[in-house]
């Protein structure tokens, strides 16, 4: 899959948006880090500001990352059992692609949607500095296996809704964080219990900390969702339902980690409409 090259943005160090918009074209997974690591030092500190009023003009080639791992169609990627540490390395590195492209979401969250309270980007530039971080300790893991992230190839679902999503911060809001994301924490348990069983401890406790954070982020897009859908006056349960057929959303499968949805905010309501399509679920 040929990708455009990224075109560096000028940077101004005291702008929070334009700084995440130079970090999201950074190609480099220690470049981008480094940069997300800087901005949200800088913000903390006081010394970037945010200007939720400027429209910034979208260069081409984003999001930028490295040559590799190449990208195909998720139906082409093999799975591999855990018993082995080949097998545990593909898994971990699926991890670290989807961790690295959870940067870059945030990153275009803060950037592309303008007119949104301060509290908005702040929240997104936390979870960018707390996704390069799951990404460093996934990526430290995998050199332990003697491999590095672009040794396997991945496929470019999450990015895929983000781009369909780049017109409209509220269903940007409602289908990567709220869905895509979420989709994390059930996953996680199954995961994190087969790891345990091979005896890959260390790789367990990597996925603790990346299902703690992940809890924090969706329960952010929560949030902000429900704050959109009171801004413009809709009901958010039909405006969600409507919104994953007009992007075609993903279907949910269970299943479904409900502790941990329902830590992250979401409601009753929803919670036993997954029930409803998950014959094992107790709520």
């Amino acid at each position: 899959m040929n990708r455009p090259r990224s075109t560096p943005v000028p940077l101004d160090d005291s702008d929070l948006r334009r700084s995440a918009l130079a970090a999201l074209g950074e190609s480099e997974p220690g470049a981008k880090i480094a940069a997300v690591e800087a901005l949200h030092d800088r913000y903390r500190a006081g010394r970037a500001v945010c200007l939720p009023e400027v429209s910034l003009e979208e260069p081409p080639g984003l999001p930028g990352r490295p040559a590799k791992p190449e990208l195909v169609e998720p139906r082409s990627l093999r799975h591999r059992g855990m018993q082995t540490e080949a097998g545990r390395a593909v898994l971990l590195h699926a991890i670290a692609h989807i961790e690295f492209n959870a940067i870059n979401l945030a990153l275009d969250a803060i950037w592309r949607f303008a007119g949104m309270p301060d509290a908005f980007y702040a929240d997104w530039l936390r979870v960018a500095a707390e996704e390069a971080r799951h990404f460093g300790l996934l990526q430290a893991r995998l050199l332990e296996f003697g491999h590095c992230y672009g040794d396997f190839p991945a496929h470019d679902g999450l990015w895929d809704m983000c781009a369909r999503t780049r017109d409209d911060v509220l269903a940007r809001i409602a289908l990567v964080p709220r869905t895509l994301e979420a989709r994390g924490l059930d996953a996680s348990p199954p995961i994190r219990a087969r790891l345990v069983q091979a005896g890959d401890e260390a790789s367990a406790a990597i996925l603790d900390v990346i299902l703690r954070d992940e809890i924090g982020h969706v329960r952010i897009g929560n949030h902000w969702f429900r704050y959109l859908c009171d801004q413009r006056g809709l009901e958010p349960h039909a405006t969600y339902a409507r919104l994953s057929e007009t992007y075609r959303a993903p279907r949910l499968r269970g299943p479904f980690n409900f502790d941990a949805r329902r830590e992250a905010g979401f409601d009753e309501v929803e919670l036993a409409a997954l029930a409803a399509h998950d014959p094992s679920a107790a709520l």
